[in-house]
């Protein structure tokens, strides 16, 4: 779980925490790309593979199926047949056989076997049936060093006489990987990478295609030294480089998002989250694990692209009594998928697909909006009603409304949110119908955890820079308030320079998507809109308005999570904290566990931006924030770094409005998140932070 070390009310004197949901644009989402890192490896993955996956079927307890005793050598050759049959000719192409084919004992220079219980013929048998239908063959390895293997240090490495086992791992034995089941390998010994090579080069042997190494960290639910895989991720992308054979390389599970430079640069994707399957009945459920993804995945989204996607996990959406889900729920299930440009990969049992499963994984459209590797992003995540949206190459929007309520609900898109001016023509991509002209929005009523996803074509030819979408508030002082923004486009040229008004005012220029507004007067409430110019002076329409209220003099004020004055809900505690502020923070918070500021007050009903504090942030985490009983989500993004024992801690930053009058009131965050696996640990998390951090 984790911790809050300390509040920043941004513009809020005498604070008031919760006060009323902002407004959506100052809510707005922002994520922002990891650092820059080389373009690949192996100059694989130009889009996001597709295929199916064995996993799902291995971990379900679906009468007839369930545990690894399901893998063998017959159910993937039907499996692979299935695919050839119904599902290449709209792209899938990978047969990728997960955990169970081998026990990790080893041959005697320590490479992975199968066993002969299940695949009686080898690996290189299978993999030349699966090629024999022009499908691609894929596999499992965890990472780290198998115990089985390490025979008390004396396993000599293939190809080199002068490496044994002992050379490769630490004297001490510590242990890796997401369930401390292997010793770390020490890649400042030379033999380390000689042993991947060795095992890469035995893969690319069997003809391997693709290669998942699970059990990654910083992440895995796994954080500090001894889970630092990210040596490991470099070397496996040098020893299946070397191999001469294209193999993509996936890792997993629920990657550190502060290292996806490491991940972007050695693999060719990385899964986001923990596993998709319930380990239940049924493959999923919506609750267990499917509809995290709407959150977890956001911080992610500038990080995919060419050669390095993110791995929403497996597709299980062909048989609606296997897969534990209705028919609205798989829909929104590869809706998100595909405008996540997310690996496509069934983890269905093929030979059962029924009707609607099947006209779900051949829609084409839908499948296109996945392949032409544009991820979507939502407006604003303050509510269940979201809509998402990705401007494509030629001008025109893919648009998902989702109602991820337990209630059927309207949701509607505005133009002015996605950019767009003047009508538009929609398509719904899933129903292949034309719905005709829309101008300035399109609604729709959603059943629960529904969807729609559109595609919507602008009529008119826009001359000069497209409109600027997602302002938002970043900071705000007693005299003044800085924004930032998504970047405007111009057809055949970009963009010179952004103005900021104040109203009908020019309040400043600026060449980048973010700047600052100065002179204002505190405690007052201001409307920023934002327009864009080219180089012709030409002006983009203006933005949707956003309004900031500034702090009073002397304004923001901080405020201590373990201020004596607060309330602390059944569970949650005071820790101490060498990186917090004061040295002490609030933690344990998730389920009953609560954080409440009390007697928070503002001089001046208006719209305040407020940031929180907080450690372990390994992957993105929502709070809720209640202000006088009206609760609102505020994102917590993984953009802690660490370096020895040097933390800079991220910021949640949201907006909240107070009543009509000045406002006493209380803050309660509590946890909104929760993750069950029994490859994993059950964990509930409230806004987490980076792993290896202060875990409560």
């Amino acid at each position: 779980m984790a911790a809050v070390r300390r509040i920043l009310f941004r513009g809020m004197a005498r604070a008031a925490l919760g006060v009323a949901l902002a407004a959506a644009s100052l809510v707005a989402v922002t994520v922002t790309a990891s650092p820059p890192a080389a373009a690949g490896i192996n100059g694989l993955a130009q889009k996001p593979y597709m295929g199916w996956s064995s996993w799902s079927l291995e971990s379900t307890n679906y009468p007839g199926l369930g545990n690894e005793n399901w893998l063998t050598e017959q159910h993937i050759m039907q499996q692979t047949d299935v695919l050839a049959a119904k599902l290449k000719s709209h792209g899938y192409d990978y047969i990728n056989v997960d955990a169970g084919w081998t026990d990790g004992t080893g041959d005697e220079n320590g490479r992975p076997v199968a066993l002969a219980s299940r695949f009686p013929h080898g690996m290189k048998y299978v993999g030349d049936y699966v090629h024999s239908k022009g499908l691609k063959f894929g596999l499992y390895l965890a990472v780290g060093l198998d115990p089985k293997v390490y025979n008390d240090g004396n396993t000599p490495i293939y190809g080199a006489p002068q490496c044994h086992t002992k050379d490769v791992v630490y004297s001490d034995l510590r242990k890796t990987n997401g369930w401390d089941g292997a010793y770390k390998m020490d890649f400042g010994n030379p033999c380390s990478q000689l042993y991947l090579n060795s095992i890469a080069d035995e893969l690319a042997s069997w003809g391997a295609d693709f290669l998942k190494v699970d059990g990654v960290g910083p992440g895995s639910f796994k954080g500090g030294d001894n889970y630092d895989n990210t040596a490991d991720v470099a070397a496996w992308g040098q020893a299946l480089k070397q191999t001469g054979r294209p193999i993509e390389l996936t890792l997993s599970w629920a990657l550190a998002h502060p290292q996806a430079g490491v991940w972007k640069q050695y693999s060719n994707g990385w899964r986001i989250d923990t596993d998709v399957e319930c380990y239940c009945n049924t493959l999923v459920t919506w609750n267990n694990s499917i509809k995290q993804r709407w959150n977890d995945v956001v911080q992610w989204i500038p990080d995919a692209g060419p050669g390095h996607w993110n791995n929403l996990d497996s597709l299980d959406v062909g048989n609606a009594e296997m897969d534990g889900i209705t028919d609205a729920e798989r829909q929104s299930y590869m809706t998100l998928w595909a405008i996540s440009a997310a690996p496509l990969y069934s983890g269905d049992d093929l030979t059962k697909l029924d009707s609607y499963g099947l006209s779900l994984l051949t829609n084409d459209e839908v499948i296109a909006v996945d392949q032409a590797g544009n991820p979507a992003k939502p407006v604003n995540q303050n509510s269940n009603q979201q809509v998402w949206y990705a401007k494509d190459a030629d001008g025109s929007y893919t648009v998902a409304l989702f109602n991820l309520g337990t209630d059927p609900a309207r949701v509607t898109a505005n133009w002015n949110d996605l950019g767009i001016v003047g009508p538009g023509n929609v398509r719904d991509l899933w129903q292949h119908n034309n719905l005709g002209s829309a101008n300035g929005s399109f609604s729709a009523t959603l059943p629960a955890h529904g969807s729609r996803l559109l595609r919507i074509a602008p009529q008119a030819h826009i001359n000069g820079p497209s409109m600027p979408v997602n302002v938002h508030g970043t900071s705000a002082s007693s005299s003044t308030v800085s924004l930032a923004w998504d970047a405007s486009a111009v057809h055949g040229g970009k963009v010179a320079w952004y103005d900021i008004y104040t109203g009908s005012k020019k309040a400043a220029s600026v060449r980048g998507t973010a700047g600052t507004v100065s002179g204002l007067k505190p405690s007052t409430s201001y409307q920023f809109t934002v327009v864009a110019r080219d180089s012709a002076n030409r002006a983009s329409a203006s933005s949707k308005k956003i309004t900031v209220t500034t702090p009073k003099t002397g304004g923001p004020t901080g405020y201590e999570a373990e201020a004596a004055g607060n309330t602390l809900g059944p569970g949650s505690d005071i820790a101490n904290c060498g990186g917090c502020s004061g040295g002490k923070k609030a933690g344990n918070l998730g389920g009953s566990g609560f954080l409440r500021y009390n007697n928070v007050t503002v001089d001046k009903a208006g719209t305040y931006l407020m940031n929180v504090a907080y450690v372990d942030g390994d992957s993105s985490r929502l709070a809720i924030v209640t202000v006088n009983n009206t609760p609102f989500t505020c994102r917590c993004p993984a953009r802690t770094t660490t370096t020895g024992t040097t933390r800079r801690t991220p910021w949640c930053r949201c907006s909240c409005r107070p009543g009509s009058t000045p406002s006493r009131s209380a803050t309660r965050i509590p946890a909104t998140t929760s993750r069950t696996s029994t490859r994993s640990p059950c964990n509930t998390w409230v806004p987490a932070g980076p792993t290896g951090g202060d875990h409560q």
